[in-house]
């Protein structure tokens, strides 16, 4: 398995180098190959935004990605985000971030169950042409925004697979009562997904009201399809009713013409935490969990237990009380992630030596 790891900036790629550990072959047993390239600011300057290109086109091939956070800067004259060109280049449709109960952990409100957002990865506001003009002494600001039918049926697609294997509701939706003609194509083909998938509950809301209703339905399992921006909105509102971005990861997925993932990018939602840098206080379990989410997606059966074993260890770590001090908790970071690299080791012996489970029920 070929992993292609882009190095970042600041705390985000303190981070990464965490998650490198866990993926060593001591820890999981079996040896993953790491295709580098240095996404830092100061690189993509140098190479303008060459180097990104390259990581690109090296995740089209490998069909795995792992980002560190990276600074985008602000003038519009610089090099911009990388997560942008990323996204074009690897042909990105869907992003989706999962919130999910940190045990030991109480969040600020009653959720319960784990509630994905499935989001469009381009075009909407986030590619909007904007401008200002001057008009009878007033000054005036103009925005376009685009979406396409391909995209908008990508994501509702995915929401439902992804609904049906969570066992989960899909729930929300766009403001499509104000906008028919832009907001609501996406309402069409979320209507057309539910029709292809009657076994998949389906919950259509405004996307004002699924704000309100998401603390009702806080006990439900749920996936919510989103426009760009009201979906990047959505998941930092519900990763933090769990208590913490740091309890999810988050990916980014190309799809094929079944609309299942062929290239998928994983990283941590949250940003470089330049407050953080050099101190071995920030919590590196995002990062952590998104090398779990992208062995996950393996076809092989080695990766698919490691997956489980970095998730498991992960929570249980925190559910005994080694939690970074944005959890409340005293532990470093080096030393979170020293105590999730021995329970996944102890996880996969153990079940190396219990052998599959269909050798487990005829002894």
């Amino acid at each position: 398995m070929h992993i292609v790891v882009t190095d970042g900036d600041q705390t985000g790629q303190e981070l990464l180098d965490q998650a490198l550990r866990v993926l060593s072959p001591e820890v999981l047993g079996f040896p993953i190959d790491i295709v580098r390239f240095d996404l830092s600011l100061e690189n993509r300057r140098k190479t303008q935004n060459d180097v990104v290109l390259e990581a690109a086109r090296a995740m089209k091939t490998y069909r795995f990605g792992l980002k560190a956070a990276t600074i985008t800067p602000e003038s519009k004259d610089d090099v911009g985000s990388p997560n942008a060109i990323l996204r074009n280049e690897i042909d990105g449709t869907v992003i989706v971030r999962t919130g999910r109960r940190m045990p030991g952990i109480a969040p600020p409100v009653g959720v319960y169950s784990p509630i994905s957002v499935v989001r469009m990865a381009v075009d909407d506001a986030y590619g909007a042409k904007e401008w200002r003009t001057g008009e009878d002494g007033d000054e005036l600001a103009y925005r376009t925004e685009m979406i396409s039918r391909k995209v908008c049926h990508g994501v509702a697609e995915y929401a439902f697979l992804h609904a049906k294997r969570m066992h989960a509701k899909v729930f929300g939706g766009p403001k499509f009562t104000v906008s028919p003609i832009y907001e609501g194509m996406f309402k069409e083909e979320m209507d057309a997904a539910a029709r292809r998938h009657p076994e998949v509950p389906y919950e259509p809301q405004l996307i004002d009201a699924t704000y309100a209703l998401l603390l009702v339905k806080a006990g439900e399992a749920l996936v919510i399809p989103a426009l760009n921006r009201d979906g990047d909105c959505l998941s930092d509102l519900v990763l933090q009713m769990f208590g913490s971005l740091a309890g999810a990861e988050s990916l980014l997925l190309s799809l094929d013409e079944a609309w299942q993932p062929k290239v998928v990018m994983a990283e941590a939602p949250h940003g470089t935490a330049p407050t953080l840098f050099g101190k071995n206080i920030a919590n590196p379990m995002a990062m952590i969990l998104a090398t779990a989410s992208l062995l996950a997606y393996s076809d092989e059966e080695a990766p698919q237990m490691a997956s489980r074993a970095i998730y498991e260890a992960t929570l249980e770590a925190v559910a005994n009380g080694i939690k970074t001090p944005d959890l409340g908790g005293s532990t470093g970071t080096t030393e979170f992630t020293d105590e999730v690299m021995h329970r996944i080791q102890t996880k996969l012996e153990v079940w190396n030596a219990l052998g599959p489970l269909e050798t487990q029920k005829r002894t």
